[in-house]
């Protein structure tokens, strides 16, 4: 089972597509960032990014896409951003078939670091851990879809049963 998870974002929008393996530790398959140019105008840089999410979901064929529900940010046209990169994901996600669902901050840390007030770092030591990788993704763009990822895993009761009911 694949998992991508989506830290949306316009400038940096971070992806992790990871693989639920039974009795075993989950996989990371694919994690980086999707960035578009700041300077461009924004009806480009939305067809750009949703572009590349289209060529990642291709490559990727996950079952499942997990996208950050954001619920406040202090800066409005930071927030237009986000909901227009989730709304693209979303989108891409539900026309390629994945099944679509969303966490808000506070449920992605609690599954993957135990504390719904972890920070950026603990998220980020966490992920490296379940993931078995030898450094912290970075961005944390990149380590926050791969806690997305892990959320949905952790939250999934078909994934939990194909992890033998045990934490990714």
């Amino acid at each position: 089972m694949f998992v991508l998870g989506i830290d949306p974002g316009l400038s940096r929008c971070g992806y992790a597509c990871v693989e639920a393996v039974p009795r075993g530790r989950s996989r990371a398959r694919a994690i980086g960032v999707i960035r578009t140019d700041a300077q461009a105008p924004l009806p480009a840089r939305l067809a750009e990014l949703q572009a590349e999410i289209v060529a990642l979901l291709d490559e990727t064929r996950p079952a499942v896409v997990a996208v950050e529900q954001v619920f406040f940010q202090v800066n409005v046209r930071s927030a237009m951003a986000t909901g227009q990169a989730s709304g693209l994901a979303m989108a891409a996600a539900h026309r390629a078939g994945a099944q679509v669902v969303q966490y808000t901050p506070t449920q992605v840390k609690q599954a993957v670091a135990g504390d719904g007030r972890a920070d950026k770092d603990q998220v980020g030591r966490m992920v490296q851990t379940l993931l078995g990788l030898d450094r912290v993704p970075e961005p944390a763009d990149a380590a926050d879809a791969a806690a997305l990822a892990l959320c949905h895993l952790a939250h999934s009761p078909l994934a939990r049963a194909a992890l033998g009911a045990g934490r990714p």
